[in-house]
């Protein structure tokens, strides 16, 4: 599924990487603790969904290749993660939706997850 398909899905916006729109997603991890981000196999297929809306959960991504992102229960997102982002051709997507109601309409839209 197409990022700018997930967009629609679940009621997004996007906030940085519009020109990424076209990307393919095939498996979707949501978690707020970093720690467990950061021990399963990524690649550019992946999106992750948190509500963890810091630097942290920024570098975390970066460091594991993480390029797409979905901050749920309508976190915000600062200057400073915009600048993380666009230094790694991020797409950041904000939603109002819950982890569980857009990790649900997600896998019932056939995107499975990595466990």
């Amino acid at each position: 599924m197409k990022v700018g398909d997930i967009v629609h899905l679940i009621d997004g916006q996007v906030i940085e990487g519009e020109q990424y729109l076209d990307r393919e997603i095939d498996r979707i991890f949501a978690s707020d603790l970093m720690s467990d981000v950061l021990t399963i196999d990524t690649d550019e297929k992946l999106m992750l969904l948190t509500g963890l809306a810091n630097n942290q959960s920024m570098r975390t991504c970066e460091m594991s290749d993480i390029k797409n992102v979905v901050f749920v229960r309508g976190k915000r997102i600062t200057e400073e993660m915009l600048e993380i982002a666009r230094d790694n051709e991020m797409v950041l997507i904000q939603t109002e939706y819950s982890m569980y109601r857009t990790a649900g309409i997600l896998y019932m839209n056939e995107l499975p997850p990595v466990y």
